[in-house]
């Protein structure tokens, strides 16, 4: 009667596996399916086979995206980003972790605060000021990213140092090393579960990012999110061509994703454990 019962239970799982699989799943068949169709067809049937394949929608929406200029644009902004908040957020996080006094406290509060603040609320002034300062362009949009983006990064790494022994700091104190000799040869190599959680939480937002870039950059500095709005014009919006732009889009991250898998899941593994 158990066995029968846990069996029972386990199908129900699997049932409610493959419908949440199916879910998730509907948006990517969508996607690739409607990109081998004509805007006709699109309007005929969504959810049904292409009636006839075509493949150069692909082909036309590799040249209105200038899609090797936006894929560097946007790989060299994210992965700079990326590099400046863990280096940063991991240094801030350790100085915070390490000083117990009652500024490092209140330091520590504000950027926990800072995350509860919405970027619609400083998005005039910021855009601005920066544009005084002549800092519309690829270099003032990562030192933005840095800003909203360090907040959680060092809440995470301030969290994760709670794991380090201050032992190991001190031993190599002894053993001669400076602090920034501690911190970079020492505890950073024991952070990097924490850094594959930082950067993965930071590259699904930076290379999706429509609106911070559209306020800074220019139309030579685009990246991939902001080529994608030419598909979408005041009259008309070229579905099938949007459609193949978004798979040829997403293509870079899964060829990265599968370059990097090993890295990732380590990483990811490496922090559950701990």
């Amino acid at each position: 009667m158990k066995k029968n019962k846990e069996k029972r239970n386990l199908i129900s799982i699997e049932i409610l596996g493959l419908l949440l699989g199916l879910i998730w799943i509907a948006p990517f068949y969508l996607m690739i399916v409607n990109a081998f169709k004509t805007k006709r067809d699109i309007f005929s049937g969504v959810l049904g086979f292409p009636e006839e394949v075509v493949f150069s929608n692909f082909v036309e929406a590799f040249i209105d995206l200038a899609f090797l200029k936006s894929l560097f644009n946007s790989v060299l902004i994210t992965g700079l980003s990326i590099a400046i908040i863990i280096l940063f957020s991991s240094m801030a996080g350790y100085a915070l972790a390490r000083n117990k006094s009652k500024l490092s406290g209140i330091i520590f509060f504000i950027f926990v605060a800072a995350m509860l603040i919405p970027f619609q609320s400083v998005m005039i002034p910021l855009v601005s000021i920066f544009g005084q300062a002549d800092m519309l362009n690829a270099g003032g949009l990562i030192f933005m990213y840095l800003g909203f983006g360090c907040s959680l990064s060092i809440f995470l790494y301030h969290g994760a140092m709670t794991g380090i022994s201050k032992s190991m700091d001190e031993a190599a104190i002894i053993d001669g090393a400076n602090r920034f000799q501690t911190f970079w040869y020492i505890i950073f190599p024991l952070l990097k579960p924490i850094s594959v959680t930082v950067a993965i939480l930071n590259v699904i937002w930076i290379w999706n990012d429509y609106l911070l870039p559209s306020l800074v950059l220019s139309e030579s500095n685009a990246t991939i999110p902001l080529k994608m709005f030419y598909f979408f014009g005041q009259y008309t919006k070229q579905w099938h061509l949007a459609l193949a732009g978004l798979t040829i889009a997403i293509l870079p991250v899964i060829v990265g994703y599968f370059f990097a898998q090993k890295q990732i899941i380590n990483g990811v593994s490496e922090g559950a454990v701990k």
